[in-house]
């Protein structure tokens, strides 16, 4: 998919200095426009990503499933790629293509619902938010099945470590951790819907000899394991009906919460988490075009002859940047 999103993006038509000329339309756009390696933001909108005006005012839902097979570039893709084989693999094998692809999938609606309830002036693409599902996943598994795990305690402190360390990471700016957050408590739930096992007791009776007959039928799962079980999946659905009817009806919960978006960003005196989209006031006379950015005050002139309103937006984002 990032093959055919950097087709499209086709750089060299769009851009005046792309990064990796010699690839052609498979080129970047510049290190200031896209320090990620990758496409434009307009190449990204229209090829999915999630942009929460199209989502409400021009009902384009897919975009909650199709921003997670997009990414921003070749360093978030591989970073993205790399976490899905250290963690997706182990837990594929043990409960298979089936479950664990559902609950990849909802687990990364659920990070894309989450994120568009808050995030709602950028657009936001990439599969973190099912990555951090498989985790949630992973932690719920550990907690439903805790009566036949060994190491229980130096397990479940280990998850809760590497959860803790990646959400800290998503603090930064310019990383959605509201889609991780998202997706780290739908793939919480699910784990506990999905990734049930029964009990030891009950296998091993279930395989036991016919000349040696239990006296007590053992039971498949334990009490709390169905406690658990139906209250994710109420949770679960209630959840993400709650959460799309507000996001349909234009609900942008940093209104009702000041303090949520420390969620997402921290500002230091290094770094700002102002998300504002960039934009530009252009005027062309002759072959100069004239940029000035409204957000910064810069202004700046290019030699173009008729630029093409993807080429003007890129130039733009350099400019803002």
């Amino acid at each position: 998919m990032f093959v055919i999103t950097m087709y499209v993006n086709n750089c060299p038509k769009n851009s005046v200095s792309c990064v990796a000329g010699f690839l052609g339309r498979f080129s970047f756009q510049p290190f200031k426009e896209n320090p990620l390696l990758g496409p434009s933001s307009t190449t990204l909108q229209k090829l999915g990503a999630l942009d929460v005006s199209k989502v409400v005012h021009e009902h384009q839902g897919w975009r909650l499933i199709t921003c997670m097979w997009l990414h921003g570039g070749v360093f978030h893709l591989l970073a993205n790629m790399l976490s899905l084989l250290v963690i997706g693999i182990r837990v594929e094998q043990e409960f298979g293509f089936v479950r664990i692809g559902l609950l990849y999938i909802i687990s990364g609606l659920g990070g894309s619902l989450f994120s568009a309830l808050f995030l709602q002036s950028n657009i936001s693409v990439g599969a973190s938010g099912a990555l951090f599902g498989l985790l949630g996943g992973m932690l719920s598994e550990l907690i439903t099945n805790w009566s036949i795990y060994a190491n229980k305690v130096v397990s479940l402190v280990t998850l809760v470590v590497i959860v803790a360390i990646n959400l800290a990471v998503g603090l930064l700016p310019h990383v959605d951790n509201f889609a991780h957050i998202g997706g780290f408590l739908s793939g919480f739930l699910l784990g506990f819907v999905f990734l049930i096992r029964p009990q030891f007791s009950w296998v091993s009776q279930r395989y036991a000899l016919q000349t040696y007959p239990s006296s007590s039928p053992k039971h498949k799962f334990k009490a709390y394991q169905c406690i658990l079980w139906v209250l994710s999946l109420i949770l679960l659905i209630v959840g993400f009906t709650l959460g799309l009817v507000l996001l349909l009806r234009g609900v942008d919960l940093n209104d009702h919460c000041s303090w949520c978006h420390y969620m997402s960003c921290v500002p230091t005196s290094r770094w700002s988490c102002n998300t504002q989209p960039v934009s530009c006031m252009s005027d062309q006379v002759g072959g100069q075009l004239t940029l000035t950015c409204s957000n910064n005050g810069k202004t700046k002139t290019y030699s173009l002859q008729s630029p093409s309103p993807s080429q003007i937006q890129g130039l733009c984002s350099q400019l803002c940047r």
